[in-house]
């Protein structure tokens, strides 16, 4: 196939890059509004043309995949529904969904484009952004949530699918909604509170004396606060409603932390620990697996 990536970045460099490792994506054309991702991407061989504009990018393709901002979505799929042949299978790889399917009913006019829509969510990443850090072995044994809606095409669905699972990808599916509520609560609060905290810190006069004492738990805790600030501005803007609700349960349960500190109270310190504690260690098989 020749695969179109709209967004030259980790995500979309490294399901490219895994394409072609597989043997599905003879030629890859790419294009980024940041003309040296582009750039990048060709010289480390993971596009064979640096497109101009995301019409030239395209041309003649068998599959778009859209690896842009969230917010960014709807002036893309607009250009594609312009530009791409009509035979052409479009996804993303947006982290909300709801907000990607709004755009893609706004721009993608006309019943066939639709139809060649299938909303996806790979659930694999790394904390430095940029195509530079794209692998092919990215989403080895992660998984993808796809997200089609009731006009999506069966054929679309099954064939951007097989596309994961040769990456190497487990493949589930859900509704939109489902899809946002839950991933407010497991990934964006906590990169929201991971940039939070470093920020914090980071705005204290002695902000970088406190950083050069930080241990494993604060490495592991803020690793993701390294991520694309771009990126993760768009996508709590894009979840806010179902963020909004798991930021005011998360700030709840911190007032009555810190009233239990404040009094002394170590029961019901230790019973929040204790709730959390068996939490992790019941999930750890499939935590530390991904």
């Amino acid at each position: 196939m020749k695969l179109a990536l709209i967004g030259v970045g980790l995500i979309g460099g490294s399901a490219a890059a895994a394409w072609r490792a597989a043997g599905e994506a003879k030629r890859v054309v790419g294009y980024d509004v940041d003309a040296g991702a582009a750039e990048r991407g060709r010289a480390l061989g993971v596009l064979d043309v640096a497109a101009r504009s995301i019409a030239e990018a395209v041309a003649g393709a068998d599959v778009v995949l859209v690896a842009v901002p969230v917010l960014a979505m709807r002036a893309v799929f607009g250009q594609i529904a312009r530009h791409a042949p009509a035979h052409a299978l479009i996804t993303d790889v947006g982290s909300t969904k709801t907000s990607v399917m709004e755009a893609a009913r706004a721009a993608l006019t006309g019943e066939a484009s639709l139809r060649r829509f299938v909303p996806g969510h790979p659930i694999a990443g790394r904390e430095l952004p940029g195509v530079d850090h794209a692998d092919a072995q990215l989403f080895r044994g992660k998984l993808v949530i796809t997200t089609p809606s009731a006009n999506t095409a069966p054929e679309a669905v099954a064939r951007v699918e097989a596309l994961w699972q040769r990456a190497g990808a487990r493949v589930a599916r859900m509704e939109c909604a489902e899809h946002d509520r839950i991933f407010a609560a497991v990934s964006h609060l906590p990169h929201l509170l991971a940039f939070a905290l470093v920020a914090s810190i980071a705005s204290e006069a002695d902000g970088d004396r406190k950083m050069q004492f930080a241990g494993a738990g604060f490495r592991d805790f803020t690793r993701i606060a390294a991520s694309s600030p771009a990126m993760w501005r768009d996508v709590c803007l894009a979840n806010r409603d179902a963020l909004g609700q798991e930021l005011a349960r998360y700030r709840d349960l911190l007032d009555t932390l810190q009233k239990a500190i404040e009094s002394g109270d170590a029961v019901a310190l230790e019973r929040t620990f204790a709730v959390a504690s068996a939490a992790r260690r019941r999930h750890a098989p499939t935590l530390d697996a991904e």
